[in-house]
């Protein structure tokens, strides 16, 4: 049995990279309905934030799922070059795997170490990944492991404290480039979670100005009604980025909502005065051309390095303290990755020694001793026999592993089971046939 996870983040490939892979819920569910067609025995779940992308799998070595496959997947699914991503991919295996996953989860892998979206989004890849009845026995426990784990370190640890989430980072680089953001008009696209964190750390710093543009009207308006602020339709969009200072996206698109040439219009009509443009949407709202014009300044989720920097400084100690959380959960559901093979193993060796026992009785008991009457009493006692040498193999393989590991005492057991095997295959020598 093995666990894998293959894929990129924002620490190996840039936002044109992450762009191309992303999926949303719906082209998730279809990939990995079509991965379970491929590989029926393996179990899967789909994690794609605007971070990262990461396909997590298990099985018996992944039954035929292994890296090199998975790639060429993701490549056949988003019509994407293979060459144009695979120089950015990682894949971790078994406890590097867990670990990985883990470190995720509690967020002290994200770019900004400590925000709270990332629990969710896993959370909800693996909704998804239920839904799709694409996870099995081994990665449910595995991702009930890292809810855990992502609870204990946001309890022990003062790693969530303080503006700790992308928008909040957003916020604060505004805040940076934008000497009075109190005056300044900014229009917010995109209500759906990061919309709302947006507007509530704009709220924080005195943002005044607000105003939400979103597809979806009715829920742009919810939002504006509970932070006190406007709501425009989507046809209203580029109307009010004519009018604005400063434009923070997080609108969930497949394509750019601008592109250089469609955004020359906007550029003629507003007056002088900078734009100050934050993209923190992967796919991005932005061409990264629109930054050519006189007066625009576009930052992407990528650009914020300097503020997210200031960040992790701040909270070394505490990334510190979730680490050792995260080793403590991975070694636990490590023993338990290692120890649930045993069980079935040490049935089959129960199964061996039994059938050992019965051979052996029906060897002695032919020819003239078929009839005897002691038959019942010597197959009571070779059973009795048997289950004290099962009970002292057992114990011993308890006490391996407590010191060695549940891994080895898998091996130790395995290995038994095969010697077993052997015995009772073995043909009836001619000496211990009686006529």
């Amino acid at each position: 049995m093995k666990i894998a996870v293959l894929g990129l983040n924002h620490k190996t490939a840039s936002v044109e990279i992450r762009e191309k892979l992303a999926f949303d819920a719906e082209a998730t569910s279809r990939a990995l309905c079509e991965l379970k067609k491929r590989f029926a025995q393996a179990e899967f779940v789909l994690l794609s934030t605007c971070n990262r992308v990461e396909l997590y799998c298990a099985g018996k070595h992944c039954q035929g799922a292994d890296p090199e496959r998975l790639a060429e997947f993701l490549a056949e699914f988003q019509n994407i070059e293979l060459d144009k991503f695979s120089p950015f991919l990682y894949m971790y295996e078994d406890d590097d795997a867990v670990r990985h996953l883990l470190t995720v989860a509690s967020s002290l892998d994200s770019l900004v170490v400590g925000e709270a979206q990332i629990i969710g989004q896993v959370k909800e890849s693996y909704k998804l990944a239920c839904a799709a009845k694409t996870t099995g026995k081994v990665l449910n426990r595995l991702f009930h492991c890292a809810f855990a784990a992502s609870k204990q370190v946001c309890t022990t640890t003062s790693i969530s404290s303080g503006r700790v989430s992308v928008a909040g980072v957003a916020v604060e680089l505004a805040k940076q480039l934008f000497a009075d953001i109190s005056s300044a008009r900014v229009v917010v696209i995109g209500a759906g979670d990061m919309g709302q964190l947006l507007v509530q750390h704009l709220l924080q710093v005195g943002a005044r100005d607000i105003t939400v543009v979103n597809r979806s009207y009715d829920r742009g308006l919810k939002l504006a009604k509970e932070c006190g602020i406007r709501a425009q339709k989507w046809e209203q969009l580029e109307e009010q980025l004519i009018q604005a200072n400063i434009a923070i996206a997080s609108a969930s698109v497949q394509d750019y909502l601008f592109k250089r040439e469609s955004f020359k219009k906007i550029m003629a009509q507003r007056k002088d005065g900078t734009l100050l443009i934050i993209d923190i949407a992967v796919p991005r709202n932005f061409e990264s051309a629109v930054n050519e014009f006189e007066g625009v300044y576009l930052y992407s989720v990528d650009d914020l390095a300097a503020v997210v920097e200031q960040n992790r400084k701040a909270r070394e100690r505490d990334m510190a303290r979730g680490m050792k959380v995260v080793l403590e959960n991975v070694a636990d559901f490590m023993e338990w990755f290692g120890a649930k093979d045993i069980g079935p193993l040490i049935g089959r060796m129960k199964e061996q020694f039994v059938q050992i026992g019965k051979n052996e009785m029906e060897r002695f008991f032919v020819g003239n001793r078929e009839e005897a009457s002691c038959k019942e009493v010597m197959e009571a006692m070779v059973n009795r026999v048997v289950n004290k040498l099962l009970h002292c193999v057992i114990k011993n393989v308890n006490v391996v592993a407590k010191e060695n590991g549940a891994t080895e005492a898998a091996k130790l057991v395995t290995h038994i089971v095969r010697q077993a095997e052997e015995i009772t295959s073995e043909p009836d020598d001619a000496e211990d046939t009686q006529s």
